[in-house]
């Protein structure tokens, strides 16, 4: 029998959703620990990406599609543990929130707990049964079918941010676009934006089993912002100056209609930061914080021994694209 590579285990995981913002990371992250790392993506064509994160032959992807089980069997076969990154910010087509974040988890808890393998969850803060969008209810069938699974983790982080997210990068595209910022309804709601680096590690370390199963973990950065803070920071980042306008929600969820009928139109041509849809606004009108039960019960990153990064340690090493100069900015102030 051929012996392994030193550092590399015989232990796969599984990560369906392996190629997206926060699957990449997730792999890298697998790969250093020395786990065999399975990106499960419907183009793993377009996956190779991910491979020089590991050793040669670590970090191989495999076609599956959550609408269909039997790829989604085929995925965890022979894993040690299973990872679901998979989620969608508005229905298309077939994927839809239902396909996706509802049955498709379901599909992928049933295989991880056939193949009698670790489940991670990855879902998000405001998921609820009772919620008023279908991104929210889909997400808590999601955690619910998770949980099912014998020692399975679920994670709800807040808005995650880093250099690909759409997060602040969006915020800092509608800066270079428009002339003045859209401030939805008072601008007064909460967010408290988690480093991926962060949501990686949590994850990884449910794989190693230093979390304890079976519980939902709410993972938030250090800082608390106001929708008006994020707009000033990453204008400042930036230094693109914009007047920001309240938009009362009213008024944004009819133009919200708008641009979801002229992006489908234009079959999605439209900037991204543009385009935003009436759900996602609805998912605005409250504050997304980890909850105070979670603080108490060390269901967070601090409670499992990660030390939450700050966005102004991050941030700035990747908004510079938005600056009228780039990278030369602060050579033409100086």
């Amino acid at each position: 029998m051929a012996s392994e590579p030193i550092g590399m285990s015989a232990k796969i995981v599984t990560v369906f959703g392996g190629s997206g913002f926060v699957g990449r990371h997730v792999a890298q992250v697998l790969a250093r620990r020395g786990y065999r790392v399975r990106p499960a993506v419907r183009r793993p064509d377009l996956a190779g990406f991910l491979q020089p994160l590991g050793m040669v032959g670590q970090v191989m992807p495999i076609q599956a599609n959550l609408r269909f089980p039997w790829s989604v069997t085929r995925a965890v076969e022979g894993a040690s543990a299973v990872v679901n990154l998979v989620g969608i910010l508005a229905p298309k087509g077939r994927q839809t929130f239902d396909a996706v974040q509802a049955e498709g988890a379901r599909v992928v808890a049933e295989a991880a707990s056939a193949q009698g393998a670790t489940l991670v969850q990855v879902s998000a803060i405001g998921a609820d049964a009772q919620a008023a969008t279908p991104y929210q209810r889909s997400k808590a069938e999601g955690e619910k079918a998770a949980l099912a699974v014998p020692g399975g983790t679920v994670f709800r982080p807040s808005f995650i941010f880093g250099p690909e997210d759409d997060f602040f990068n969006r915020f800092a595209g509608l800066a270079q676009l428009l002339l003045v910022m859209p401030i939805v309804g008072d601008g007064k709601m909460r967010f408290q934006p988690v480093f991926v680096g962060d949501v990686a590690e949590a994850i990884a370390r449910a794989v190693d089993g230093d979390v304890a199963g079976g519980k939902i973990y709410e993972l938030g950065g250090p800082h608390v912002l106001t929708l008006k803070e994020i707009f000033a920071y990453v204008m400042k980042e930036t230094g693109r100056q914009r007047p920001m306008v309240p938009l009362p929600f009213g008024a944004a969820q009819m133009q919200a209609a708008v641009v979801e009928l002229v992006d489908k139109l234009t079959f999605g041509k439209l900037p991204r930061p543009l385009v935003v849809t009436r759900d996602q606004l609805r998912i605005l009108e409250n504050d997304n914080l980890v909850s105070d039960a979670a603080k108490a019960e060390g269901r967070t990153l601090e409670g499992i021994g990660i030390q939450p990064t700050s966005h102004e340690a991050i941030a700035p090493s990747y908004l510079w694209r938005f600056r009228k100069y780039g990278q030369f900015e602060k050579m033409r102030e100086a």
